[in-house]
């Protein structure tokens, strides 16, 4: 799952530096990009981010005085020339603070720093309605997820559950890099599949399809350099 990055800076150029740097990140995705704080918090309205890189001295609200407006925020690396802020910003849990001219190691070490974050704080469980009751359901638990229509049937090591819920919701909350959609109506568990056979993978006892448009991308994502061959 790639963690999505705005950008908020009066620079231009500081801006491209930033987006060219994330483009490099595989696992960072560019959101947006605002020149100042008033148009960031709008933005934020709309599109919640994962990573937020705030300089500090900008036109009407600073960048710290920004932070302490929201009430729920992103993972924050603070951009500078100046580094006479470096304390306040901790202050504010800010996870980095990169002085600029930003080197890319400097740049990449920041960002390793908020992937690890990310993924210390990435739940481990969701729930799901089953006939009038909330059933907890452990990602580790999960075999693979199939769309009924308007329900999905989650399938896991102990039972299937069914539920009133989208394909869709389902896949944009699973991690991206633990589960893979194969096929237009099923998500995989990439740590539960036993074999691949054309175009089906065997989970378990369960026969599972796997689009013919996908298959490509598929393979790649479950044998990830993995494959050993003569």
């Amino acid at each position: 799952m790639k963690l999505q990055c705005l950008v908020v800076d009066d620079e231009p150029m500081a801006r491209q530096g930033l987006r060219e740097y994330i483009a490099d990140v595989s696992f960072l995705e560019w959101a947006g990009e605002c020149e100042n704080a008033l148009k960031a918090a709008e933005f934020l309205q709309q599109q919640p981010v994962d990573l937020l890189f705030l300089d500090i001295r900008l036109p009407r609200l600073s960048g710290l005085e920004f932070l302490r407006t929201l009430p729920h925020r992103p993972l924050t690396i603070i951009t500078t020339a100046y580094p006479d802020h470096a304390l306040e910003g901790f202050e504010l849990d800010v996870l980095d603070y990169l002085l600029k001219p930003v080197s890319f190691e400097r740049f990449l070490k920041a960002v390793n720093k908020a992937k690890a974050q990310l993924k210390q704080d990435a739940p481990d469980h969701f729930y799901i309605k089953c006939e009038h009751r909330l059933e907890k359901i452990r990602l580790a638990d999960v075999l693979f997820v199939e769309a009924l229509q308007n329900y999905i049937a989650v399938h896991t090591l102990q039972r299937k559950y069914i539920t009133y819920l989208t394909f869709k919701a389902v896949e944009e909350y699973l991690p991206a890099e633990q589960f893979i959609k194969v096929h237009k109506s099923y998500i995989v568990a990439a740590s539960k599949i036993d074999s691949i056979e054309g175009n089906t993978i065997l989970v378990g006892t369960n026969e599972v399809p796997v689009s013919r448009a996908l298959r490509d991308e598929v393979m790649e994502k479950i044998l990830q350099n993995r494959y050993l061959k003569r």
